[in-house]
């Protein structure tokens, strides 16, 4: 093949590759977008939450699948991060004021290190938060490391219902955490 066979093949590739990754639809996509940036998923819209598993900050094991029947919020975090500092009282209250209604909260620690991730929990946080400094956790909910904080709320068949790319303050995150908590688990949800 001539060298200029072979270039046209190249382009005619690329091409190809740029178009069908143009056309493929993310999961946001499929949301709506509120004027204050919450995404929200309408349940038939939403797409499964990845598989997360991993080394929770007390050295104990976490796996996301046995939390399938409830809701899961997840936050993403880091003792460095002012925003996050400033929503943890906020956090901590929803956390309280939702979890006689089966719902369950995580915290993943990202880009920090084990004792600063514990320090800045301490008296802090009551609910459990994975250990992820390489940030793989955030890059599997396509939240990039550099949105923190963020706050992804699925529902109890493990689909993601709402995302918030900033910190939470309780007057916004307890009504969403609330309402989907009180949507029914609809089959099929399977991730």
């Amino acid at each position: 093949m001539s060298r200029r066979s072979w270039v046209s093949v190249l382009v005619a590739l690329v091409t190809a590759v740029a178009i069908g990754g143009c056309g493929k639809t993310r999961w946001e996509d499929e949301c709506v977008t509120t004027p204050d940036g919450v995404i929200e998923c309408a349940p038939g819209k939403r797409a499964p939450a990845p598989a997360i598993t991993g080394e929770l900050l007390d050295g104990s094991s976490y796996d996301l699948s046995q939390e399938r029947g409830h809701v899961v919020v997840v936050n993403f975090w880091g003792s460095w991060c002012a925003p996050c500092v400033a929503e943890a009282d906020d956090l901590e209250a929803t956390y309280q004021a939702t979890k006689d209604l089966g719902v369950r909260f995580l915290g993943v620690n990202v880009n920090d290190g084990r004792d600063k991730a514990r320090a800045f929990e301490e008296g802090r946080i009551s609910y459990p938060s994975l250990f992820d400094p390489a940030s793989r956790v955030a890059m599997e909910f396509e939240v990039p490391p550099n949105s923190v904080p963020a706050t992804i709320v699925l529902d109890r068949a493990g689909r993601i219902a709402v995302v918030i790319r900033r910190a939470v303050v309780r007057q916004t995150l307890e009504p969403i955490v609330r309402r989907v908590a009180a949507e029914q688990a609809e089959s099929g949800g399977s991730r």
